[in-house]
This record gives C-alpha cells, sequence and structure tokens, in this order.
C-alpha cells in the first residue's frame, strides 16, 4: 500500500456550505488542497466525499495521515 504525500504539517480550516458537495484530497499531490483535482488518478488512491448538514467551518486533514478522514486528528504532531 502506497503512503499518501504530506500535503503539510497541519489541518486545513475550511468553511463548507449545507448541501454542497466536496471532494478531500486523499494522495497529497492535488494542486487545490485539501480538494481533489484528481491528480491521483492511476493510482490506489480515490478522494473522499464530504457532504454537511449545516454550513460550517472544519478541519480538513493536511497530513493525509489522519486515522479519522477527512478530518484533522492531530496526527500531524508526530510527523
Amino acid at each position: 500500500m502506497a503512503k499518501p504525500v504530506v500535503a503539510q504539517k497541519g489541518p486545513y480550516e475550511v468553511a463548507l456550505k449545507q448541501g454542497q458537495r466536496y471532494l478531500w484530497c486523499s494522495c497529497g499531490l492535488s494542486k487545490t488542497q485539501p480538494e481533489c483535482d484528481a491528480t491521483h488518478k492511476g493510482s490506489e488512491f480515490s478522494p473522499q466525499a464530504i457532504v454537511v448538514e449545516k454550513n460550517e467551518t472544519v478541519f480538513l486533514c493536511g497530513c493525509k495521515q489522519t486515522g479519522n478522514p477527512p478530518f484533522c486528528d492531530g496526527t500531524h504532531s508526530t510527523l
């Protein structure tokens, strides 16, 4: 199993809109972090869809090592 690239050693603070679909980059190669730009094509990685039920600000994992994808769980502090 390939390891994702660490895009940044910290979370991305993102304001998400109710009902809108977002795709979180799981490979770490996207140029539009933390959103997927399909750079993963041809790899074993695939984006994770996020849809929230209300407008809210979340912290999405930037190191791609989280145990709770797509959300930051603090794993970046151990890298």
